[in-house]
């Protein structure tokens, strides 16, 4: 994920913007603001209802290399 203008991210080649109450969470899983953030980074996101990112967690290498968790039901 690169972090662009103002309300926007860039995720594999597609823009998406940030959803109104969106939160990043730093590798110590503190919120950081999207204008303190630069260049690329690894993360795990959710979507809201309207494809909007609502949530992301940036990651350590080894929780990037780690595999996804199983859906829960």
């Amino acid at each position: 994920m690169t972090f662009s203008t103002a309300g926007m991210v860039q995720v594999k080649g597609s823009t998406l913007y940030l959803s109104p109450g969106a939160q990043i969470r730093d590798t110590s899983n503190r919120i950081v603001l999207p204008s303190h953030l630069q260049g690329q980074h690894t993360v795990r996101m959710l979507l809201d209802r309207n494809d909007q990112v609502h949530r992301v967690w940036l990651l350590t290498p080894e929780e990037a290399a780690a595999p996804l968790p199983k859906p829960q039901r």
